[in-house]
């Protein structure tokens, strides 16, 4: 795989941005790669993914493109006062940018969103405001529940009003039923979810709270957990299963590649 080190202007946070690229080595001028966008918690950067794990060896076994961008400390949401719009830069701006950078897939059915913690909240939150823009979501010990967070953080509550951390925009329970509610009248895509949550996690109930709605939806959920907390052990096992569970097309390395 080739790693890229990338800076550039953001004109959504109006500030220099970061953002690492694994690509594999040799893309088939042919066929465009699809890209999973991959997040990081609230206490992380854009190069935690590659110093915690061994996603770069594990994506070898793919033909996909791993795209990390800094979220900072944003719950990658946009401010109410627009200065800082963080789901517009990671759900709009940063996709065009890297697809006018790189040989990737400009199609939905090419692009995919997922992460950790805070990550998490902030990939499901991609998948069901904009199911028209990503095939599927994966959330790894996610925050499920942004209203419950608003009212522990208060970095967040500068950030968010009260009324949008309960809308559809920032609640993830609501905008799953209007998620499901829009594909049932044919207005949008369904896309396709993955969670994990460790059941000694601090986060468990939340997620298993998350998981009964997303299931009352109707909306299509992998669900799984399994031993371990909120933890990198847990995350380096799980990403695996996250690449082995997306939707891609020709999943065997090209010769050169790295294996697993």
């Amino acid at each position: 795989m080739a790693l890229f080190h990338c800076n550039f202007f953001s004109d959504a946070l109006g500030m220099q941005s970061n953002v690492e690229v694994i690509l594999p080595d040799r893309p088939d001028p042919a066929r465009p790669i699809p890209a999973l966008y991959l997040l990081h918690g609230l206490s992380d950067d854009h190069t935690i993914w590659q110093r915690r794990t061994s996603v770069e060896r594990y994506a070898g076994k793919y033909y996909l493109a791993v795209i990390m961008p800094n979220g900072h400390r944003s719950f990658y949401t946009d401010s109410d006062d627009g200065h800082s719009k963080y789901f517009t830069y990671v759900s709009e701006e940063l996709p065009s940018l890297m697809e006018s950078f790189f040989p990737l897939c400009r199609e939905r059915d090419g692009r995919f969103v997922a992460g950790l913690s805070m990550g998490g909240y902030g990939a499901f939150k991609c998948a069901l405001t904009r199911p028209d823009r990503y095939r599927a979501a994966a959330s790894l010990s996610g925050v499920m529940s942004f209203p419950s967070a608003w009212e522990r953080l208060d970095e967040l509550k500068a950030r968010v009003s009260e009324d949008m951390a309960h809308s559809p925009q920032c609640d993830l329970r609501l905008a799953a039923e209007l998620a499901a509610h829009s594909a049932s009248a044919g207005v949008s895509a369904v896309p396709d979810l993955f969670q994990f949550c460790g059941t000694e996690d601090f986060l468990y109930e939340e997620n298993l709270a998350f998981r009964d709605c997303v299931r009352k939806c109707g909306l299509s959920l992998e669900y799984r957990e399994g031993p371990g907390g909120h933890s990198w052990d847990v995350w380096d096992e799980r990403i695996r299963d996250v690449l082995e569970w997306l939707p891609l097309s020709g999943k065997v390395a090209k010769t050169g590649a790295i294996g697993i």
